[in-house]
């Protein structure tokens, strides 16, 4: 198992890291003069064309989860240590954790874009770089590192970790079909960089006083040009297993293709001419894989060992710690990977975002409006929603701004958006989730934080 973790999280943060630069803020939606709200909603057109400055067009360096810092760190006698202290109780810990902790980072690097009128209506062109990173940990696997051998039995299910990079080359238009309606369409032609999939299907650990006796169902896809496993012979066994990988050189790894579409409504009856609806589909889409290097255990596997023996008394030798310190390293011979070679090609799809949103003016200062958004990101087991409740605001023709409210899977947060456009120039500045609280070196004590900020140049 921590070969699996150890290996996935290394893939999800080198990609993380290389593509924490940039997506759209979701404050920006309902804001007009926000130079890439047609990337929320591609019947969205600016009202002038602009160029990007390249690289810093739209930048963002964000993450959101629901495992908190505070979660699991902990102030003991004046000095920060980790929830595993034994000053620290299982039940105060575990208590804080959800039935599955989880941890996304969606990211988009904007490397150039540009928009303008013409065709009828409005036109976009973007060459971006993307990641999609999720890592999914039940609470089980925290009462196991918590609890040891006080709880004998533990079922480990749907430990997970995806990463996911690509380039994207985007065409967007829009226009309007009448004074009502206005629609969007984005095609985006896909190079993939690489695809990890790593999934802990079960896990049955039975820790005794004797024996370990442990039933696990796991896999690895890596679709990684370059990659292969590292093994080595579990002495007790004599079987071959996977522990750790290599990457030598990288390349383009597949080709996709993907869609966003979208839709605005701005009715015309007296009653409802102060409201607008929209709605929008994201990354509808696909890669198409060259190659899959796997590594499974061929389904349920039971190992039993006696190797590592438990005592409930601290102060043994044996004791929990000192035995978890012993079989740590072993994680990967218990589990036996396989080493199944390549696979051939593979098609995964992409994680597809639902935009829905309401906006209503108010009539008696029309530079005011109040929205609402509700963000939907279907990708299975990594899937989230958000809700968001805005006020925007444009007082002048150069500025405007949005403050907002959020609600969802990785819970409550604050937003926020400025934005600054005059003949020529635009700058933005913005958090989806603002921190609040930090430790006293300055860390964020919570897993949700972002900072949006964007330089282009309107014509």
């Amino acid at each position: 198992m921590k070969t699996i973790i150890r290996y996935t999280l290394a893939v999800a943060t080198l990609i993380a890291s290389f593509a924490a630069g940039a997506q759209n803020t979701r404050s920006g939606y309902f804001v007009d003069d926000y130079t890439y709200r047609f990337q929320l909603n591609p019947a969205f057109g600016n009202s002038r064309g602009f160029v990007s400055m390249p690289g810093i067009g739209n930048l963002n360096a964000g993450v959101n989860g629901n495992l908190n810092v505070d979660d699991v760190l902990y102030n003991i006698n004046g000095r920060t240590t980790t929830f595993m202290n034994p000053g620290v109780k299982a039940s105060d810990f575990l208590g804080n954790i959800a039935d599955v902790s989880k941890l996304r980072v969606n990211t988009k690097i904007d490397i150039f874009s540009i928009g303008f009128k013409g065709f009828g209506g409005y036109n976009t062109i973007n060459l971006n770089a993307r990641a999609d990173v999720g890592l999914n940990l039940p609470k089980s696997l925290f009462s196991l590192l918590k609890e040891g051998v006080s709880n004998q039995t533990y079922n480990i299910d749907d430990l997970a970790a995806r990463g996911t990079a690509y380039a994207e080359f985007a065409l967007g238009h829009s226009h309007n079909i009448n004074k009502e309606w206005r629609i969007g369409i984005t095609a985006k032609f896909l190079v993939g960089a690489g695809n990890i999939d790593a999934r802990l299907h079960n896990a049955n650990l039975t820790l005794g006083t004797d024996e370990w006796t442990v039933t696990s169902d796991a896999e690895i896809n890596s679709s990684l040009k370059g990659l292969t496993y590292k093994t080595d012979i579990n002495n007790l066994t004599q079987h071959r297993y996977v522990n750790g990988a290599d990457v030598d050189g990288a390349g383009i790894g597949g080709y996709g293709f993907a869609v966003d579409l979208g839709v605005i409504y701005k009715p015309t009856l007296p009653v409802l001419r102060d409201f607008t609806f929209s709605a929008a589909v994201l990354d509808l889409g696909f890669i198409n894989w060259n190659n899959n290097i796997l590594a499974s255990t061929n389904g349920p596997r039971t190992f039993t060992t006696d190797k590592y023996i438990f005592n409930v008394d601290d102060d043994a030798i044996n004791s929990f710690d000192n035995e978890w310190d012993k079989i740590k390293d072993d994680f990967g011979a218990i589990y036996e990977l396989d080493d199944m070679g390549d696979r051939g090609k593979r098609t995964t799809a992409l994680g597809a975002t639902v935009n829905v949103g309401v906006e209503y003016t108010f009539p008696l200062y029309r530079r005011l409006s109040f929205g609402l958004l509700n963000t939907t990101r279907i990708n299975g087991a990594y899937g989230w929603t958000d809700f968001r409740l805005s006020a925007n605001i444009a007082p002048v023709k150069c500025f405007d701004a949005s403050v907002n409210v959020a609600a969802g899977t990785y819970g409550m947060g604050l937003g926020w958006l400025i934005n600054l456009h005059v003949p020529g120039f635009n700058l933005f500045l913005a958090m989806d989730h603002t921190v609040t609280k930090v430790s006293k070196e300055y860390v964020p004590l919570s897993s949700n934080a972002s900072v949006n900020f964007g330089l282009n140049f309107p014509f």
